[in-house]
């Protein structure tokens, strides 16, 4: 290995402080398009680059101010977890969008589904609050909406313009991959991951490119290539979730 890649101790590091902040993790040398769960004509990913990450927030920004979030939520947060080799290390954290959710096993009345394409959804008119799914989920991804957002959005208009029309007070909300700009931009012609319009708005906005957006099914796409070559991570694999956010560890290198 070349200086540039991680070292057992800083490998090591970066394993504990990731334990730290969301409870485990496990590496793969090389990650295999996911399988087993939902098979539509496209699967999409998410692939957050660790050593182009800087703890920005403008992910967070964007996210709360194109999908109209109350600003005591965080569909996407980003979470100290310590320094590797004198550098701060960040993890960001959306919706994890599992093959295994186990949001939607224990949802009763069936308001957390997969699509298709294997973006978790919620259905907020189903949703009865029973906040099953939030419990459920080992991420800490979902949120519950305890008061009625009517208030202005501090994020707009500089983070983006809302999108989807916000949630009524008492049910459980989280990220969604933004469905919206995917399906509108799919019903354009434009390419999710490529096109910024048909792009999660995390993604658009990252100032260095630390989030990569793409079709698993596609193994030219950007995300099945960074897979293919890199060494890459899913937190809490050892649950079976197989969740569709891979992280490329600080410091790594295309593998040979």
């Amino acid at each position: 290995m070349s200086e540039t890649n991680l070292n057992r101790r800083d490998f090591l590091k970066l394993a504990g402080v990731s334990v730290a902040a969301i409870g485990g993790l496990q590496i793969y040398r090389r990650a295999e398009a996911s399988s087993g769960g939902p098979e539509g004509e496209h699967q999409w990913a998410m692939v957050v680059d660790q050593s182009r990450c800087t703890g920005c927030d403008y992910c967070t920004l964007a996210c709360r101010a194109h999908n109209d979030i109350n600003p005591e939520i965080s569909w996407n947060q980003v979470i100290e977890t310590g320094a590797i080799s004198g550098k701060q290390v960040y993890l960001a954290r959306p919706c994890m969008h599992c093959e295994h959710a186990p949001c939607v096993d224990v949802c009763p009345v069936q308001a957390s589904t997969y699509r298709p394409d294997g973006i978790v959804q919620m259905d907020y008119d189903r949703c009865i609050g029973c906040r099953y799914c939030e419990v459920a989920c080992p991420y800490g991804a979902r949120s519950f909406n305890w008061e009625a957002f009517t208030g202005r959005n501090p994020a707009v208009p500089q983070w983006g313009q809302p999108e989807v029309a916000r949630r009524p007070r008492g049910v459980v909300e989280k990220c969604s991959f933004c469905s919206q700009r995917i399906d509108r931009g799919l019903a354009l012609g434009l390419t999710p991951g490529i096109d910024p319009d048909a792009t999660p708005a995390c993604v658009v906005r990252c100032p260095t490119g630390a989030r990569i957006f793409g079709d698993l099914k596609d193994p030219e796409s950007n995300v099945s290539q960074l897979l293919r070559g890199h060494a890459s991570f899913r937190l809490r694999e050892d649950l079976g979730t197989r969740p569709r956010v891979y992280y490329l560890p600080p410091n790594g290198s295309p593998e040979a």
